[in-house]
């Protein structure tokens, strides 16, 4: 698809696709089953072993970014790379990247050193922004990738990962709301180790670890067989291959 480019009302330019090449992409995906997936940090580690694995199964990933010069580390993901500011952004703005979309997947967050304001600005508040833009647009698939643990945060506390924990809850709580085939993954503490292919999952599990990598392909599968719609779930290291374990959450 040939990307164009439409300026947004405070002049930052918005990267999308014409919508004759979009229908035909659309048309297409109809005909050999696959999907348009608009993944909002798409920059992130999760988010680029994602967009490899849906490009290399056949799928159309399209990557919101925020800085431009990440384009080439999408590109060589084999995804489409779309510039645009979720802190700074309209429901209209990122309805129009989602318009033709099959899913969306939230992986974005604020990151490691990042301050308590944008732990809700990010974490909470773009989540929301992708939940109302996917309504907007008639998108019905969201996945959002949250954290283990994290409706169990100190509300008197003011320390940063209390406040991440509660801007990841309340992101949550937003979501389990819509009227979406919602889910919500919370994996345990993350890790840069190979992907295993085994998992283990349910509505809550012992702390525990996982690489990257298999949260990746526990989010490919998710919208790949439609497991585990409407239903939020932790996610750790385990024996269980992921499509096993996905169809015990129903």
């Amino acid at each position: 698809m040939q990307p164009v480019t439409s300026v947004r009302k405070s002049g930052v330019p918005i990267v999308t696709v014409s919508p004759p090449a979009a229908l035909a992409a659309a048309a297409l995906n109809a005909l050999t089953g696959a999907m348009r997936v608009v993944i909002a940090g798409g920059h992130g580690k999760i988010a680029l072993i994602l967009e490899r694995l849906l490009a290399e199964a056949g799928h159309e990933p399209v990557a919101i970014i925020r800085n431009p010069d990440q384009r080439a580390d999408i590109d060589a993901t084999g995804a489409v790379a779309v510039v645009l500011d979720l802190e700074h952004a309209s429901v209209d703005e990122v309805g129009q990247v989602l318009k033709n979309a099959d899913a969306a997947v939230f992986a974005a967050g604020a990151g490691p050193g990042s301050t308590a304001e944008r732990k809700f600005t990010v974490d909470r508040d773009a989540a929301i922004l992708i939940a109302d833009a996917a309504e907007a647009a008639g998108v019905p698939r969201l996945v959002v990738v949250s954290a283990i643990g994290t409706d169990d945060f100190d509300p008197e506390s003011d320390d940063i990962f209390q406040l991440y924990s509660r801007a990841k809850s309340e992101a949550d709580a937003s979501v389990r709301e819509r009227d979406l085939d919602w889910t919500i993954v919370r994996p345990g503490g993350l890790t840069n180790d190979p992907g295993t292919g085994r998992v283990h999952v349910g509505a809550t599990v012992t702390r525990g670890r996982i690489p990257r990598a298999d949260v990746a392909a526990t989010i490919a599968a998710l919208l790949e067989t439609g497991a585990a719609s409407r239903t939020q779930f932790e996610l750790v290291a385990g024996d269980d291959p992921i499509v096993e374990a996905l169809a015990t959450l129903g």
